[in-house]
């Protein structure tokens, strides 16, 4: 039985300049439905949340909310309000202990002073307001940007547990998968809806684009038919049929509206100049640490002047003022690699990275070079583009009115056009770009230069999916030597030939694959080495009468933090399982390896069926560890 909506909109219109944003929008939000919002970059995805929200107001149509439903808003790009991170927790009505409870659950301190944090610390502490509040609804707009993955999974599993309702714009196609069970595609100015989760919504697209070109077909088919229809009257009566003459021009102008509708796409290129060596980069031994003096690696750079990070950050660098970021590691990075590098926000990835180009020196081991190597390098901080610079500016930071192109002049607004920029937007000062346009400007300059060696830091931020698409398609094809730093897991999968992960302790861990493939061959690795932070007693309330519970509930009790967190008994749970079951999948494998004759008559079963024991080992080893962690905790928390 369908439920009454907490908010919907109804034949909504919206201007932008001269042509409409909206053109007639309906949607509706039910209580504990969770949804994604999904279209291009600049079809409106945050304006319509907005709209949602009621922090603007349409142009005409109809905006219904439920009566006493409570909205939470995580924008875009954050604003923190107060001194302390619990300051801001409260800031939007929230409970000081709900405030503090979220706040932990995200790995942050609430007793932070609220300055000069990171983009991923300003992200959770926005997240740990929202969630305090108590919503009956929950709009987030890219809440995986700057988020690393323990991060974002946590934030997937609080998505899964919570009962009210959630409506999010993401990049990010397994966070969609993962917390999705309805899909809203703004798409030419209005609004379709499917009524599953994002996993079917690629198929589904498809099917509405090709349904919808094939309607542009018919109609251009039926606009040849009556315009030699309409002229052959003319000459054969000299007479004029105005009933035709109007039916001919609204065809023509619905085709001209439709075909105005279809969307640009983005014209990446990308050339792998000159050949590199075979050898692109070799670290042999290598180790690297900082003082809270010279930390310098994305998360952790806030160290070098706010010393160092709190230890209660659990996503962030831990520890004293001496810090092994990097414990003696070996790796090889071959042309035409993809590798990967993954790990907690903090962790070493960005030193990493440094040490393969030789930007700086390592405490012991050796680092050796290839030979002729043209690198490029995408920040994911965007440090490059001063907020001042117009866009014409960052593109052309010689000055004149052409860029050169891979080798080739290119008129700037030519270029800039590719990334899907107007005219008009050239001689805007880049404060004024979103931050998916931003990304497109620094992809625009990076992939302009010849580089047979791309480092990519984060490039999938603010970017919408089909981009993401083009620029995988463009990785794919590419014959030079690929760096990738990145937390979105889709993106790793399909592209990377080899992933390294950094556990934030020193450790890094080399895999063949792709992100599912490392997390499948090492099993905890990337668990924190301490208990997780005290979590919420009671759940986040679902109507008024579960409200007034949590309201009412005494002090002490709200007080309380004695038990075990979500993830942790859900992992508690997970080990039991894989305690009982893995001992006979060893077993099982052991006997079938046991065979003399396997290794000499079937040799690809035999590697396969070892690789698969070393992994079921891993495993139950990595379950009873766990497990005794765990239980060491519950023990603790109820003595």
């Amino acid at each position: 039985m369908a439920r009454a909506p907490l908010v919907s909109l109804r034949d909504v219109r919206l201007q932008d300049g001269p042509l409409p944003l909206f053109d007639g929008v309906d949607l509706a939000i039910e209580p504990g439905q969770h949804a994604c919002l999904v279209g291009r970059n600049g079809a409106g995805k945050s304006t319509l949340m907005k709209l949602v929200m009621g922090l603007i107001d349409a142009d005409s149509g109809e905006r219904a909310v439920q009566a006493g439903a409570r909205f939470s808003y995580v924008p875009q790009e954050p604003v923190i309000i107060g001194p302390t991170l619990r300051d801001h927790a409260t800031s939007g009505g929230a409970d000081p202990w709900a405030a503090d409870q979220w706040l932990e659950t995200f790995g942050l301190d609430p007793e932070k002073p609220a300055t000069r944090l990171s983009g991923g610390e300003t992200r959770r502490a926005d997240l740990a307001r929202a969630f305090a509040e108590q919503p009956d609804l929950l709009l987030l707009d890219e809440p995986t940007n700057h988020l690393d993955i323990l991060a974002i999974e946590t934030l997937e599993d609080e998505l899964k547990a919570a009962r009210f309702a959630v409506l999010m714009v993401s990049h990010d196609r397994t966070f969609l998968e993962r917390t999705t069970k309805r899909c809203l595609w703004l798409e030419n100015r209005r609004v379709r809806t499917l009524d599953k989760g994002f996993k079917a919504f690629d198929a589904w697209a498809a099917k509405v684009t090709e349904e919808e070109a094939e309607s542009l077909r018919r109609l251009t088919k039926e606009i040849e038919r009556e315009t030699y229809t309409f002229y052959r009257s003319i000459t054969a009566q000299r007479t004029r049929n105005e009933g035709r003459a109007r039916r001919l021009d609204a065809l023509r102008q619905d085709r001209a509206r439709r075909v105005a509708d279809l969307p640009r796409d983005i014209q990446l290129g990308v050339d792998s100049g000159p050949t590199s060596g075979k050898l692109v980069a070799e670290l042999k031994g290598v180790a690297k640490s900082f003082s809270s003096q010279s930390r310098s690696d994305g998360e952790g750079d806030r160290e070098a002047v706010e010393g160092p990070v709190a230890a209660s950050d659990r996503w962030a660098v831990e520890g004293p003022a001496t810090r092994t970021s990097l414990q003696p590691f070996s790796t090889q990075v071959r042309r035409g690699d993809r590798l990967a590098i993954g790990g907690p926000n903090g962790a070493g990835k960005t030193t990493l990275v440094r040490l393969l180009l030789g930007e700086i020196e390592a405490d012991a081991g050796s680092i050796r070079l290839g030979a002729n190597l043209a690198p490029v390098y995408l920040d994911q901080a965007r440090a490059d583009l001063r907020s001042d610079m117009t866009l014409w500016d960052a593109l052309t930071p010689g000055g004149g009115d052409s860029i050169l192109v891979r080798g080739q002049s290119k008129h700037v607004a030519a270029y800039a056009k590719d990334f899907l920029f107007k005219e008009s937007q050239l001689r805007q000062p880049v404060s004024t770009l979103s931050g998916g346009e931003r990304n497109r400007l620094l992809l625009a300059r990076a992939l302009a230069q010849p580089a047979n060696l791309l480092i990519l830091d984060e490039p999938t931020n603010d970017l919408d999916m089909e981009t993401l698409d083009r620029l995988e398609d463009l990785l794919e094809d590419y014959d030079g030597t690929l760096i990738l730093v990145s937390h979105d897991r889709d993106f790793i999968d399909r592209l990377a030939t080899s992933t390294i992960a950094l556990n934030g302790r020193g450790d890094a861990v080399e895999t063949p694959g792709g992100w599912t493939d490392f997390v499948a061959q090492n099993p905890g690795f990337l668990s924190p080495s301490q208990p997780e932070p005290a979590r919420r007693l009671l759940p986040i309330a679902d109507g008024e009468g579960d409200r007034e519970a949590v309201e009412g509930a005494p002090q002490a009790l709200r007080q309380s933090s004695k038990k075990l967190s979500y993830k942790d008994a859900r992992r508690l749970e997970e080990a039991e399982r894989e305690m009982e079951s893995l001992p006979a999948a060893i077993e099982t494998l052991e006997t079938a390896l046991a065979d003399p004759a396997l290794y000499t008559t079937d040799r690809k079963r035999f590697d396969k069926l070892s690789a698969d024991l070393d992994a079921t080992r891993a495993r139950l080893e990595a379950a009873e560890t766990d497990w005794l962690r765990i239980e060491e905790m519950k023990a603790t928390l109820t003595a």
